[in-house]
C-alpha cells in the first residue's frame, strides 16, 4: 500500500508521522491511511479507494467537503487575494453576520484556531477581573495551551497535574479542575476559591472525551456560581458552534456566556477560530486596551469568505433538524448490525449531527470515570471493520463522528449495507 510508504517516509521527517496525533492510528493499531482527495461524503486515499467519512475533518464540514457554493467562493478568492495583512471587508461581513444573529456576541476577534481562541479568552478574563485562577472541568479539552493542557489530580478537588511533558508545575498552578456532573464538588470548591476564579472553561457540549452530553441543571449551576463570584463564563464552542443550531449550545440552553470561542465550522473548513463576547470585556483587547493579541495570518480571506459562505448557507437553510434526525437514524442501525454479531453490545451517543459510538452501559456517561473499561480497545476491533469496507471513522474511541448534509439518504442506506457486510463477515 502507498499509504505505507508514505507513513514510513513521514516518521523519518515528522514526530510520528504525522502533523497531529489524532491522525495517527495509535489508538486503534496499525498504520494511518494516507488521502488524496475529497469530495462530499467521501475521502478517496492514495491508492485510489474510496471511504464514507464521518470523521468529516473532526467537525468543520458541515456541507461535507468542497461543497459547490462554497467551492465558487474560495476559487474566486484564489484569484482575488491570498492575505492582505491589513484591513479589508471580507473579516467585517462575518463579524456582521455573526453579531446580527447571536446577541450575546457584542463583538468579535478572528484568529487561526480554536487553541489560540481560548488562551486570547482566558488572557481578557484576566484582564477584565484582576484575577489568576481559571476553573476547568475533567473530559473538557481547550487546545494545547499549557494553563488548560491539564487533568484532575489524585488529591482534594481542584489541585491538578499536567497532562504532557514539558509544561511546569508554575504553568498550571493557578488551574483548578473538577469532574463533570458534580454540583457538590462545585458549590464546594466555588465557596473555597470563587473570589479567585477569573473564569470558568467549559464545553457546554463536552465533545473531546466522547460525547459527554451534560445535564442542563449542571450547567445552570456552572453558570449561577461564577455569576454569584464574579467570574467569567467562558464557552468553548469550537465544536458544538454552528454545528448543534446557528446559536449553538448557549442558544441550545438559554444560557448566555460572558465570552464565547469558536472554530471549525467558522471557517468552513478553513483554519479559523475566534474568541468573542460583551463589549466591555471586548474592548480590552489591543489596540482599543491594555490586552495584547495579534496574528500574521488572522481573517485570512480564505476563512473569512468561506465562513460566510457556510454560515449563510446554515442560516438559510437550517439543516440541523434534518441532520440530526439522519444522526439518530444512521447510527442506530449501526449499533443494531453490530449487537447482532458481536458479544460486546454497543450504543448510541447523539446531539444533533454529532455521534458518539460507545460500550453499552447501564447509565448515561457524562464524566470520562464513567466510560466503560476497555472500551478503547474495543473500539479498535470495530474501527478496522469499518475501515475494510471503506467506513472512515475518527481514529480513536473517543473522539466523536459527525454527519454532513452530503450525507445524503443513499450514503446512510450504503453506510448501512457496507456496515452489515463487514460484521457478516
Amino acid at each position: 500500500m502507498k499509504s505505507d510508504e508514505l507513513f514510513a517516509r513521514s516518521k523519518r521527517v515528522s514526530p510520528g508521522g504525522v502533523h497531529s496525533p489524532v491522525r495517527s492510528f495509535s489508538s486503534v493499531g496499525g498504520n494511518p491511511i494516507f488521502f488524496l482527495s475529497a469530495n462530499g461524503a467521501r475521502l478517496t486515499d492514495v491508492d485510489g479507494k474510496s471511504y464514507i467519512d464521518y470523521c468529516q475533518s473532526f467537525g468543520p464540514l458541515l456541507f461535507g467537503h468542497r461543497n459547490e457554493e462554497i467551492a465558487e467562493v474560495v476559487r474566486d478568492t484564489v484569484e482575488t487575494a491570498w492575505s492582505f495583512g491589513a484591513c479589508e471587508s471580507y473579516s467585517l461581513e462575518l463579524a456582521e453576520f455573526i453579531v446580527q444573529r447571536i446577541p450575546w456576541v457584542e463583538k468579535i476577534r478572528f484568529v487561526n484556531s480554536g487553541t489560540e481562541a481560548v488562551m486570547s479568552a482566558l488572557r481578557v478574563a484576566r484582564a477584565a477581573t484582576g484575577r489568576n485562577k481559571i476553573l476547568k472541568f475533567d473530559g473538557c479539552y481547550h487546545g494545547h495551551l499549557d494553563a488548560l493542557l491539564v487533568k484532575a489530580g489524585s488529591g482534594l478537588a481542584g489541585i491538578s497535574s499536567s497532562d504532557s511533558a514539558g509544561i511546569s508545575p508554575e504553568m498550571i498552578q493557578n488551574t483548578l479542575v473538577l469532574p463533570l456532573d458534580d454540583e457538590a464538588s462545585l458549590e464546594e470548591l466555588f465557596h473555597r476559591e470563587g473570589r479567585n476564579i477569573c473564569a470558568v472553561a467549559i464545553e457546554p457540549l463536552p465533545a473531546n472525551y466522547g460525547l459527554l452530553i451534560q445535564r442542563k441543571e449542571f450547567l445552570n449551576k456552572v453558570s449561577k456560581l461564577a455569576k454569584e463570584y464574579g467570574a467569567l463564563l467562558l464557552f468553548d464552542e469550537v465544536i458544538s458552534g454552528f454545528r448543534v443550531g446557528f446559536q449553538g449550545m448557549a442558544g441550545h440552553l438559554g444560557i448566555k456566556p460572558d465570552l464565547v470561542c469558536y472554530g471549525k465550522i467558522i471557517g468552513g473548513g478553513f483554519p479559523v477560530g475566534a474568541y468573542a463576547g460583551k463589549s466591555e470585556y471586548m474592548d480590552l483587547v489591543s489596540p482599543s486596551g491594555k490586552v495584547y493579541q495579534a496574528g500574521t495570518l488572522s481573517a485570512n480571506p480564505f476563512g473569512m469568505r468561506a465562513g460566510l459562505a457556510t454560515l449563510s448557507k446554515a442560516w438559510k437553510e437550517n439543516p440541523y433538524d434534518k441532520l440530526s434526525i439522519a444522526c439518530e437514524f444512521l447510527t442506530s442501525k449501526l449499533v443494531e448490525t453490530i449487537n447482532n454479531h458481536s458479544k460486546i453490545q454497543w450504543e448510541p451517543v447523539t446531539f444533533a449531527s454529532l455521534f458518539w459510538l460507545k460500550q453499552k452501559s447501564e447509565k448515561n456517561i457524562r464524566r470520562v470515570s464513567d466510560i466503560p473499561s476497555g472500551h478503547r480497545e474495543n473500539f479498535a476491533e470495530i474501527f478496522h471493520k469499518f475501515l475494510d469496507v471503506g467506513i472512515y471513522l475518527a481514529p480513536s474511541g473517543y473522539e466523536v463522528g459527525f454527519l454532513s448534509t452530503a450525507h445524503t439518504n443513499e450514503i446512510i442506506e450504503e453506510t448501512i449495507h457496507l456496515t452489515s457486510k463487514a460484521f457478516a463477515e
